[in-house]
């Protein structure tokens, strides 16, 4: 070989090396580009603005609700068959709702926790039944220490969130007196909340919160940044529900998606899931998306159906 050609040969493959590294360094360069934070979108609350700097990112959940039929006192599933039917559908976490967890006992908080990792699934939550509205006595003080019980089994568990309501304006009460009984059992529960490490998540849920303004004034007079919303599709069922989605989305910390939506006025129609979807990327939203199934259809069907429809939607 000469040594014209040999020169020839070296300059040309410095020459591939550069271009093969610099074509590198640029897609570096974007992706460290894309990563970076930046200021939170409008709209989103300031206690999680420093968390919504990043684009959003969800992951996908079950809530063992969408099941209740068969879970109730363990008809035909039980939760541990929940956790595995989770894990069968390729989902990315289980949400455990209380009202079907028989055994509270730490060992059997702990055998459930055991059965999820093992899976391979997050326990992306927990969710109570509670009324904060009712006027104060025996009531009103049991639903509080019932909340501030399962906070706790909620951090056994490993559920870094529990949703909770916010209740309804008892007869002879006015909005303004029955939200701030409200808004005070809240941050007392906040307060033990922050205790164990759990975001409590007010629903959108009828009563005080049956609006986006009406579930806005709760989470804004709430004093606590351990307070955040959990987001139901499903469950505003005003002239346009899905103006008061956006409305709220913002503040969410987890959400329900719900496969029905139905305005008022007007009969259930299928979930519009690209535009809720767009509507928390919008918001940089990052955490998990439980389907939480309460239409007709068999759930054996139907949620693998919807999970199914989610998963092509989110990848």
């Amino acid at each position: 070989m000469t040594e014209s050609r040999r020169t020839f040969l070296k300059e040309t493959a410095l020459l591939a090396a550069g271009a093969l590294g610099g074509s590198f360094a640029v897609r570096e360069g974007a992706r460290a580009a894309d990563s970076e934070p930046g200021p939170a979108p409008a709209g989103v609350p300031e206690g999680l603005a420093p968390f919504r700097k990043l684009p959003a990112r969800m992951k996908l959940s079950c809530a063992a609700y969408s099941y209740r039929q068969l879970l109730e006192k363990e008809k035909a599933m039980t939760i541990e068959g929940f956790i595995e039917r989770c894990a069968a559908m390729g989902l990315d976490g289980t949400e455990l709702t209380s009202y079907f967890i028989y055994k509270t006992d730490p060992a059997s908080l702990a055998a459930l926790k055991r059965r999820a990792a093992l899976l391979g699934l997050d326990i992306s939550g927990t969710a109570v039944g509670n009324d904060f509205a009712r006027q104060k006595g025996p009531e009103r003080e049991k639903d509080i220490q019932h909340v501030k019980t399962w906070i706790e089994h909620a951090a056994r568990l490993g559920a870094p969130t529990m949703r909770i309501f916010a209740g309804a304006t008892p007869r002879g009460d006015s909005e303004d007196v029955a939200r701030a009984r409200v808004v005070e059992a809240i941050e007392e529960c906040c307060e033990h909340a922050a205790r164990f490490g759990v975001v409590l998540a007010l629903e959108n849920h009828g009563g005080l919160t049956a609006t986006a303004e009406g579930t806005l004034a709760i989470l804004k007079a709430v004093k606590s940044p351990w307070l955040g919303l959990n987001l139901d599709t499903g469950n505003f069922h005003t002239e346009d529900p899905y103006r008061d989605l956006e409305l709220v989305a913002p503040h969410a910390v987890v959400v329900q998606m719900k496969v029905e939506v139905t305005a008022k006025g007007k009969t259930a129609a299928e979930t519009n899931f690209e535009r809720v979807l767009k509507m928390l990327r919008a918001s940089n939203y990052r955490g998990y998306v439980a389907v939480e199934y309460e239409a007709r259809e068999d759930p054996l069907t139907a949620v693998p159906r919807y999970v199914e429809k989610l998963k092509g939607l989110l990848a």
